[in-house]
This record gives C-alpha cells, sequence and structure tokens, in this order.
C-alpha cells in the first residue's frame, strides 16, 4: 500500500524558506533534505526536481543522495513507523523473530505501510545500540532486549492510543 504525499502551497512556501536560509550556509544540500523530509514526510521526485533547481544540483546527484541515506525516504511513512534492526548483534539475539511478530501483529511485510496509513514496518540495519540487542525503533523510541511478547504489547498500546 502506498500512501499519497500532500503538496500544498504552504508546504512548498516552507521548503523554499528552508531552502534559502539553507543556501546561506556551506553545503546546503543535506540540511535541506532533512528539512525536506520534515516538512512532507518523504522527499518523492516531485520534491527532488525542485531542490535541485533551486540549489542548482542535478536530479541524479539529489535522487543519489535520498536514494542512500536511510533516514531519507520517497515514499510516505505510516504515523507509527516501527524499525526492527537485523545487525549482526541483533539478528544474533532474535531480532529476526520480532519483525515476524510485528508483520503477523500488523499483517505488513517489511517496508509496507498499512492501509489506514497508521503504520509502516522496516528492517533496518544497525543503529547502533548493539549492547541493548535486539532493538526496536518506534517513532524515534528505543526498545532494548525486546521480545515477542513487547513487539505484541507495543502494537496493542499503538492502537489503544490511536
Amino acid at each position: 500500500m502506498s500512501l499519497k504525499i500532500q503538496i500544498t502551497e504552504q508546504k512548498l512556501a516552507k521548503l523554499y524558506a528552508a531552502m534559502e536560509k539553507n543556501k546561506l550556509k556551506p553545503g546546503p544540500l543535506m540540511p535541506t533534505l532533512h528539512d525536506a523530509q520534515s516538512i512532507f514526510g518523504c522527499i518523492p521526485i516531485e520534491i527532488q526536481k525542485i531542490i535541485a533547481e533551486h540549489l542548482n544540483e542535478s536530479i541524479a546527484k539529489i535522487n543519489g543522495v535520498v536514494t542512500f541515506y536511510g533516514n531519507f525516504s520517497v515514499d510516505p511513512k505510516g504515523k507509527n513507523v516501527i524499525s526492527v534492526c537485523l545487525g549482526t548483534a541483533c539478528y544474533v539475539r532474535g531480532s529476526k523473530s520480532l519483525l515476524d511478530a510485528f508483520g503477523d501483529e500488523l499483517k505488513l511485510k517489511a517496508g509496507e505501510t498499512s492501509e489506514d496509513g497508521q503504520f509502516t514496518l522496516q528492517a533496518t540495519r544497525c543503529i547502533g545500540a548493539c549492547g541493548l540487542a535486539p532493538v526496536i525503533t518506534v517513532n524515534e523510541h528505543v526498545y532494548g532486549n525486546s521480545t515477542v511478547q513487547k513487539a505484541k504489547e507495543i502494537v496493542s498500546q499503538i492502537r489503544s492510543n490511536s
């Protein structure tokens, strides 16, 4: 399921203001991409073209950066982004079973977003919290030493708060 991004005049005005501010600094691309991700929730090709033109960069360069870094996305994500680390330490300590548990609970595969736009399930690589393995993040909140039971509780808690 793919959610549609809303590109409004208000959001575009914010992007143009951010680009003008960032052009005053050396290396305006990364701050501009972070701003765009924050404003739109993703950086689809339409927004990449605007950034490329405004910063006088090639669309290939912009797209290369957007698709290389995991913090950027070309597709909108759900309200609750659940990421399961599959880095070595987490994997060895059972993170694959956590990913499967979330998938079963949400009826999603890694990389998918629920039709209601509430959840996106992601498999990620090392997030740098190996001592807490296995690790899950939900909207920037880190859950260490996670279990399948904890995964089910997280989904239940999010649903009851929605």
